[in-house]
């Protein structure tokens, strides 16, 4: 590739660096790297991916001496943004830094981990041995290799992390905090401690749920009736549900994963209340039999991403876990407050049906098409008890860096 970029002791191929090309107001130009799937093993012999990051200044600063920003997405198993333009954040971060698109390990170009790359891997436990390789920590070493090649002198740099990036951010402080020059957190305070397992933050974001759940139905009363409507719908097809474009059933149960968005975005409570708007096909022949609309399903599907990114649902519960397993920590909790979330009997008395929110559940690997072939590998991962630290309290308490939510 044009404009290839090595550091001195590097291996020519361990950092490959593109040609600026433009966006609207914005200059951009691509970076490769070359790195272990696992930093603990011999350089000589390891497994190596792919980590790809786009760099991205203001028209006109390409040859400015700017300080760097490595942005972290929210997640786990999402890729960076495509800037299309200079607006919202990145504007505003490019009037003062070199912002750094780190798409993480096993999303966007960095080796990805797409529904059809996994099958390469030819039993569950490859798979959840690859896997055990894709959370903060691992995405904290990609971040420090990037760091050492881009930034002059492998000086530090600052960290904006989003959601589940903020998560990765603060393993950063813990491990790597040499890197670090400051922290920026939006939305994305891991919990920390002996007592903050991922049971404890189930159980504490089942009483949140079901208070967003009751803003929801403050915003769209209409919708109570509507939701109810399909729910026993859903219950009384053969099957216990319909099925999806893609093969996948939709059943009670799965529509309440709407909230997984629609209860946590700032303008989700408004786009589920349009989903539902289009959920029945209209009737254009007398007596034809009612039925949800392709327009729904479609909707449904792409709502929930997990054929384009299926790491969300399989590494959500090990984000929480160190030393001890998942064991299906949300289907647990949720077990427990079953009288709340009975989605059947809420709509048969014609009670509010609550959707739950940002969590996975081992069901889910049966109903939705994407996710089937990995329900063995995903089932390898709740069980695993062995995860390695993802925070360093001792660390964190003697953090000196300037730190910002």
């Amino acid at each position: 590739m044009e404009g290839t970029k090595t550091t001195a002791g590097e291996s020519p191929s361990d950092h490959v660096t593109g040609t600026w090309y433009s966006v609207p107001e914005l200059r951009l130009r691509d970076h490769r790297f070359t790195v272990p799937l696992d930093y603990s093993l011999d350089h000589k012999s390891y497994t190596k991916i792919s980590i790809f990051a786009r760099e991205v200044v203001a028209v006109g600063k390409e040859d400015q001496l700017l300080p760097y920003l490595l942005y972290l997405q929210g997640g786990p198993g999402f890729e960076a943004p495509r800037p299309t333009e200079s607006s919202g954040w990145i504007s505003k971060a490019c009037e003062e830094f070199r912002v750094i698109l780190m798409d993480q390990r096993g999303t966007g170009l960095s080796t990805p981990l797409t529904t059809s790359s996994m099958l390469q891997l030819k039993s569950a436990e490859d798979l959840a041995d690859y896997l055990k390789h894709f959370r903060a920590d691992n995405i904290v070493n990609d971040a420090e290799f990037i760091r050492k090649h881009l930034v002059p002198d492998a000086g530090p740099w600052t960290v904006l992390g989003q959601s589940y990036g903020g998560f990765c951010a603060v393993t950063y402080l813990s491990f790597a905090p040499k890197g670090l020059k400051q922290v920026l957190l939006t939305g994305g305070i891991p919990p920390i401690g002996s007592g903050c397992t991922a049971d404890a933050v189930y159980s504490a974001c089942f009483e949140q749920i079901v208070h967003q759940n009751e803003k929801y139905y403050k915003r769209f009363p209409q919708d109570i009736v509507l939701v109810c409507d399909v729910v026993n719908y859903l219950a009384e097809s053969e099957g216990g549900g319909v099925l999806l474009p893609s093969g996948g059933i939709l059943t009670p149960r799965g529509l309440q994963l709407l909230g997984l968005t629609g209860l946590g975005s700032s303008t989700g409570f408004e786009h589920l209340h349009y989903m539902f708007e289009r959920v029945w096909d209209p009737v254009i022949v007398p007596g034809a039999q009612k039925q949800i609309s392709y327009y729904f399903l479609n909707a449904f599907e792409k709502w929930l991403s997990f054929d384009t990114n299926p790491l969300y649902a399989l590494m959500h519960e090990s984000i929480y876990c160190q030393g001890a397993p998942s064991r299906w920590s949300a289907n647990r909790v949720r077990a427990e407050n079953e009288d709340k979330f009975d989605a059947i009997k809420a709509a048969k008395e014609g009670h509010p049906v609550l959707f739950t929110g940002e969590m996975i559940f081992p069901w889910m690997f049966d109903e939705y098409h994407a996710l089937r072939p990995f329900k063995q590998a995903a089932c390898l991962l709740a069980e695993k008890n062995d995860w390695p630290a993802l925070y360093d309290i001792a660390s964190l308490k003697n953090n000196k860096l300037f730190l910002e939510g």
